[in-house]
């Protein structure tokens, strides 16, 4: 299976993208924070903005798996 990057809508404070980096990169999410306000810091604010707003609308949400109602289906005893 291959994997896939997804905005992480658990874990998100803006919109997702930091938080989906670090599920992708198995890595803490607090490591990705870090270095993108540090990025924000040395390049002047706009092109990192920039940056995550084309993440933002160019990486899709996580997609979640919702259980079906009881109605929908039959369990046999």
């Amino acid at each position: 299976m291959k994997k896939k990057l997804y905005r992480n809508t658990e874990e998100k404070l803006v919109a997702g993208v930091l938080a989906g980096l670090a599920d992708y990169y198995n890595q803490d999410v607090v490591f990705f924070r870090l270095a993108f306000v540090v990025l924000l810091i040395v390049t002047g604010f706009m092109p990192g903005v920039l940056v995550y707003i084309v993440a933002m609308v160019i990486v899709p949400e996580q997609p979640t798996i919702e259980p079906l109602d009881t109605s929908e289906y039959t369990i046999y005893q």
